[in-house]
């Protein structure tokens, strides 16, 4: 049991990556209406719309017109973000995370610390890039290469080219660069960073329990976001690139961190009010 609660967000992460995807493929081959399209485009029980607002950007760039359902969708897909952190989706729901996380998780297990640094703004300008470059060329450009959508599509109808893009990506976390695709070049990830900001899930510090070990900054993937000043001054993690994985309140030996709102000091639901 122990073991249980000490990775009890890690399971809940992969619970609902899993689950979205057993969803979708069984809206794909057995037409059960839980959840039927794919992470561009979905509905919700045959009838809710949802649609990936990046992607609908991009469309929109190209100069297509959209179905007002669609555009529903990126409202309702964007609103949700917007209340639990942006970059949750990353952590809690991308099909790509399972992948960079085993890589990270294997770096230091084979002695692979060292590696190449990529300035964390690279995805900021591939994500503004994708829009002229859509316009220009009439199609969405980032949709057009996703490993994302493309995975995605792939664990739902069938293996394909998506899945060695899903493999470079591994090699290219574990051997080249640290969260090298989450964390520098996803334009996906960059564009919920930006929704993120103003989101009202975050994880709060608790600076009196705080004995700075470290723990926390050793298993984030976005580590720049774990500044002990900044944290102090504002009493919780003040960053877009925060994905809510919660990895810092399973590490940390002090319970210092619990997720909560921006405006409240109380934990989301009891949850950090102590173990089972």
């Amino acid at each position: 049991m122990s073991w249980l609660w000490a990775h009890r967000y890690l399971l809940a992460r992969r619970t609902t990556q899993l689950g979205l995807l057993v969803f979708f493929w069984l809206g794909a081959h057995w037409h059960l209406g839980v959840l039927s399209g794919n992470l561009s485009a979905s509905r919700v029980l045959r009838t809710v719309p949802l649609a990936d607002p990046y992607a609908v950007l991009q469309i929109l760039a190209t100069g297509q017109a959209l179905p007002s359902t669609v555009l529903l969708g990126a409202a309702i897909v964007l609103g949700f973000w917007f209340v639990v952190g942006g970059r949750g989706f990353c952590a809690w729901v991308c099909p790509v995370n399972p992948v960079t996380d085993l890589a990270a998780w294997l770096r230091p297990r084979l002695d692979l610390r060292r590696g190449l640094r990529v300035d964390r703004s690279v995805r900021y300008w591939i994500m503004f890039l994708a829009l002229p470059v859509s316009a220009i060329s009439g199609v969405a450009a980032f949709e057009w290469l996703s490993p994302i959508a493309m995975t995605h599509r792939e664990l739902s109808y069938g293996p394909g080219l998506g899945l060695l893009a899903v493999a470079g990506i591994f090699v290219l976390d574990l051997f080249v660069l640290r969260f090298g695709w989450c964390g520098s070049l996803c334009p996906l990830g960059a564009f919920y960073s930006l929704v993120g900001r103003w989101s009202l899930l975050r994880v709060r510090f608790d600076q009196e329990r705080c004995d700075y070990c470290g723990d926390c900054s050793r298993v984030c993937p976005e580590p720049q976001v774990i500044g002990f000043d900044e944290m102090e001054r504002r009493g919780f993690i003040d960053a877009g690139n925060c994905l809510n994985c919660a990895r810092c309140l399973e590490v940390c030996p002090r319970d210092a961190y619990h997720l909560a709102t921006r405006f409240g000091g109380g934990a989301v639901e009891g949850l950090e009010e102590g173990s089972p």
